[in-house]
């Protein structure tokens, strides 16, 4: 298993595009991924759940792995949610 943490730094926290497209990226994975929030996990395969965290500019999280490719999942992840999902405070 991996894991990091991170922090949400977009303005307007995972809403749905960010959601989406953290979902697509996580399901090019074998491994099963969690995002955690709390003592909520979610899987991050499903933009629905991701959703469910509602978590806001700020908001610190853990990204969790498990498999054959964990360790390239996390890494990946973790620089997405870093790097605002790609996206422009939108």
């Amino acid at each position: 298993m991996a894991e990091r943490q991170v922090v949400i730094q977009n303005e307007k926290g995972l809403h749905v595009r960010p959601a989406t497209a953290f979902m697509q990226l996580a399901s090019k994975f074998a491994s099963k991924v969690q995002l955690v929030k709390g003592g909520q996990a979610v899987n991050g395969k499903s933009s629905l759940e991701l959703l469910m965290l509602a978590a806001t500019e700020g908001t610190a999280l853990t990204i969790r792995a498990e498999g054959p490719d964990a360790e390239q999942a996390v890494e990946a992840l973790a620089k997405f949610v870093e790097d605002k999902f790609g996206m422009r405070d939108d």
